[in-house]
Formats: structure tokens, C-alpha cells, sequence
């Protein structure tokens, strides 16, 4: 999604040799009509591209699916890749990501209720409008390849009102469109033309407050494809090593970042060895914080107390073991436990099951981190759907495990320990109100972060750290420092 509607009078992509071949694939089927053929897939419109976008995007509405995790495998496995890969994910990232305006636009275009019409006719509809608005696909195709992607699936019926549908809608220009179902308020309107929720245009501009006026560049960014983060894993491979083998770029602030600007990670082989991983750097800058903050007559004894995906424990296990420290990692998922054990393998670090909130381990602990479970809503580049699929109602819920979650890694800290306490959203209820609940409580104090986020510049007026993608190139990280001062209670 380029973060706009496209212009009527724009060049468009030559869809003739798709449509050439589509007409050889639809040939070799009975009476010129296909089906889905094996375990759900669509077949026979000859455009593995759509076809791949059509299967993502259905998969996302009717199971709950992370595109993010989805459409990589469904590329593999069809080797699909070169120009139809970049057009699938051009079309199932920007149709996910327009959601919201995508089903505006249907809806005042339909004889039907959203809710009732059936997923897979609504997901050639999403791609369908998708390209009629946001892409330079000429109408005939967006609308002819949309209709047979039903078609496809096995809803002939409906296929005249797919049709009709998309005509009408692309009978009207793509920004009249955006002017005529936006809300009348100013922040509804921003919000609608960079495809977010009112509300989360709000969340944003609470914690940009003075800086308000660069909210239109925070909700662009999350419809800007993310440049891959890798991490080089300390004592195993250096920055500049990793950036020479891969092709990359070193990161601007991390000192183990790199910048991966295309191709699949998981093909490269220093990530293949375990010499690094995907890590956005604004986890790495958090990682490394808790490893760098001054603490007297450190134990070696550290804490990851919300430690899944494993990430972060991971980069904090390298670290220790050239400090020779071993980190307690916490997870309450065994599953997620499962994955952080083999994440972490042969770095001195011990996964435990437990709840965070009371992880039965002995305190003391020099340094914590707490990188609380959130809204995510600092991370909605990467994850297309996720928007769409939010509710501001999770945040109240999410507030109140934070804040325990937070309580209880103050009393495993040591006085005289840290702990630092990170959320992968910028929003203000789940970041600078949980902290200052915590220095309510006293028998802490607070530190200037901005001393630890690696050079970075423009990241609030402290003492916690604000990322943000527009300005950093990182996700909305957020992360505040404490130190414990005394034995409460």
C-alpha cells in the first residue's frame, strides 16, 4: 500500500500477458470453469500471484491467520517469486493493511451487508478494490481477474455480483471515494485516508502530544514496507562481518544491527547457523540497555521476565556470556517456552514456565527487564491485519497485567538493581501511566533512558525513550529505566 489512492489518470500495469496466460490455464479445465482442487487452493486463473494474495487474504478473515507468517510459505512452496512475489505481497499486504477503507468503499457499493457476504467472495472483493484504488492495474483486469478468483472458489453465483460491484466502484474516481466516506472530524479523516482506526490515530497523537503535527508521517510509515533488522549475536559474529556476508548495511544505532534491504532471512546462512537473527534494532536498543545501565557490585544475575519470542533473551544471553552472567528467562506459554529453549541454546541462559507475576524464583536479581505483553501497536507495519483486528477495549485489560507485571519484577530486583520496563507501543496508558503508577508506589526512582538508546536523537523529552518508525526507522519502541532505592514492604 503506497499510502495514498492512486490517480485516475496514472499509468497502469500491462496485465495482457496475465490475461494471455490465464486464458492457457483456464483452458485446461472442463468447460472452462475451475474449483478448489486441494486442501482449499485456488487453481486454474493462471495468475499465481493474485492467487497466493486471494489464499492470504481469506485465510486472514475466515481463521485468524498472521500474513505475516502465512504468505512467505505459501511463496515456497510455489515458487513463486521475482515479480509475481512482489506483486503478491504488494496485494496481500495492501489490501490487509486497507481494510478498513476497502469494506467502506464495498459496502456503499453492495446490496449486502459486509457480515453476510461469504469470505471467499469478499476476499476477491478486498483485492479487487484494492486495485481499483491503491494500484496502477487497469480496471479491466483488477475487475476480470477478481471475478474468475470467485469464481475459483466455488461461488459461481455470486460471481455477477462480485461484477457488479467492482464496476461500480470503479466507476468513481478512486478519490472521491476517499472524500466522500471519510468522517467529517479532522483526526477521522486523517485517519481514514492512511486506512487506521480513529482510535489508534488518536492513541498516536497523544504520544507525539507537542509533536503533533507529525502524525500524518507516523501513520504513513505504518503502511511503508520495513527494512529487515538483523542482530549479529555478540561474541559469535560482528556487524560489519554479518553486513560484508549478506550484502546488507550496518544499523544506524545498535552496534549489532544491520539493515537487510530485500530477499529472505531465513535463506542466509549466519542466520541459518544461529549467528543472527531478525530483530528489529529498537529491541536490540532495550536489550542492550539492560546489559548497560550501572549497577554496584553486580552478581552476574539477570532476568527476562516476559521473555517470549525469545528475542531479546537471546541477545541479553550473548551478552552475559561474555560478562560472564546467566539469565532466568520467564514465559507463561509452554509453547512459547519451547521456542525461546531453542532460541537461546548454548548461551547461559535458563527458561522457566511460570506466570511473571509470581515466577516463584528467588529475588535479588542485578538487572530485570520487562518487556510487557501490549497492544502492539507500535509493530502495525509488520503486521498488516493487525489494525483492523485491534480493539481499544484490550488496552484497560492490558494495563492491568502490565502494571502487575512490573510490581512484581520491582520485588525481585535487588536494591540498588534496575529494571527496565519496554512496550512495543507508543501508547501513553501502557507506557509513561504504568511507570509513573510505579514511582507512586516508591522504593524506586527513575533514570534518564535517553543515555542508553544508542546515540539516537529526537526520542521524547525523557527521562523514558519514544521511538518511532518515521523518525528512526525502528518500530514504536518504548522503554524507561528504574532503579530500585529500597526493600518495600
Amino acid at each position: 500500500m503506497s499510502g495514498g489512492f492512486r490517480s485516475r489518470s496514472a499509468g497502469r500495469r500491462d496485465d495482457k500477458p496475465v490475461r494471455k496466460q490465464a486464458r492457457k490455464e483456464t483452458a485446461k479445465h472442463s468447460g472452462g470453469r475451475t474449483r478448489y482442487t486441494v486442501k482449499g487452493r485456488p487453481a486454474g486463473i493462471g495468475d499465481p500471484a493474485r492467487e497466493a494474495a486471494f489464499e492470504v487474504v481469506l485465510r486472514v478473515a475466515r481463521d485468524g491467520a498472521f500474513a505475516n507468517l502465512t504468505l512467505p510459505g505459501i511463496l515456497r512452496d510455489r515458487n513463486i517469486s521475482g515479480r509475481d512475489a512482489a506483486f503478491a505481497t504488494e496485494l496481500t499486504y495492501g489490501s490487509l493493511r486497507a481494510l478498513g477503507v476497502l469494506d467502506a468503499v464495498i459496502g456503499e457499493n453492495s446490496s449486502r451487508e459486509i457480515e453476510r457476504i461469504a469470505p471467499e467472495v469478499l476476499a476477491a472483493l478486498r483485492l479487487g478494490t484494492y486495485q481499483l484504488l491503491y494500484t496502477r492495474v487497469g480496471d479491466h483486469a483488477a475487475v476480470d481477474t477478481s471475478v474468475r478468483l470467485v469464481e475459483a472458489a466455488g461461488q459461481d453465483k455470486a460471481k455477477g455480483f462480485a461484477n457488479g460491484v467492482l464496476r461500480s466502484i470503479g466507476r468513481t474516481p478512486a478519490k472521491e471515494w476517499l472524500r466522500r466516506l471519510a468522517p467529517s472530524s479532522e483526526l477521522g479523516a486523517l485517519a481514514f485516508t492512511h486506512a487506521h482506526p480513529e482510535w489508534i490515530a488518536r492513541s498516536f497523537a497523544e504520544a507525539l502530544g507537542e509533536r503533533r503535527d507529525e502524525l500524518e508521517a507516523a501513520l504513513e510509515a505504518d503502511s511503508a514496507r520495513p527494512v529487515v533488522h538483523l542482530v549479529a549475536r555478540p561474541g559469535e559474529i560482528s556487524a560489519e562481518e554479518l553486513a560484508l556476508s549478506t550484502g546488507g548495511e550496518q544499523g544506524a544505532f545498535s552496534p549489532y544491527a544491520v539493515y537487510l534491504p530485500e530477499g529472505d532471512p531465513g535463506q542466509l546462512a549466519p542466520v541459518r547457523d544461529g549467528l543472527a537473527a531478525v530483530q528489529d534494532e529498537g529491541s536490540q536498543i532495550i536489550a542492550r540497555a539492560v546489559t548497560e545501565v550501572p549497577v554496584a557490585q553486580d552478581q552476574g544475575r539477570w532476568l527476562d521476565l516476559c521473555a517470549g519470542p525469545g528475542g531479546k533473551a537471546a541477545l541479553i544471553g550473548a551478552i552475559a556470556a561474555i560478562d560472564g552472567a546467566r539469565v532466568d528467562a520467564v514465559e507463561v506459554s509452554p509453547h512459547r517456552a519451547e521456542l525461546i529453549a531453542k532460541t537461546v541454546r548454548g548461551l547461559p541462559v535458563t527458561v522457566h514456565t511460570a506466570d511473571g507475576r509470581n515466577p516463584g524464583l528467588e529475588p535479588g536479581y542485578d538487572r530485570v527487564l520487562v518487556d510487557a505483553p501490549c497492544s502492539g501497536l507500535g509493530a502495525l507495519r509488520r503486521r498488516p491485519e493487525a489494525r483492523w483486528t485491534k480493539s481499544e477495549d484490550d488496552i484497560a485489560e492490558l494495563t492491568v497485567l502490565q502494571e502487575e507485571l512490573l510490581a512484581s519484577a520491582v520485588a525481585l530486583t535487588k536494591p540498588g538493581g534496575v529494571v527496565v520496563y519496554s512496550t512495543c507501543s507508543p501508547d501513553v496508558r501502557e507506557t509513561r501511566q504504568i511507570v509513573e503508577k510505579q514511582l507512586a508506589k516508591g522504593g524506586v526512582e527513575e533514570l534518564d533512558a535517553r543515555q542508553w538508546a544508542a546515540g539516537m536523537a529526537d526520542v521524547g523529552h525523557g527521562p523514558s525513550v519514544q521511538m518511532w518508525p518515521h523518525r528512526h526507522g525502528t518500530d514504536a519502541m518504548f522503554f524507561a529505566v528504574l532503579r530500585k532505592t529500597e526493600t518495600l514492604g
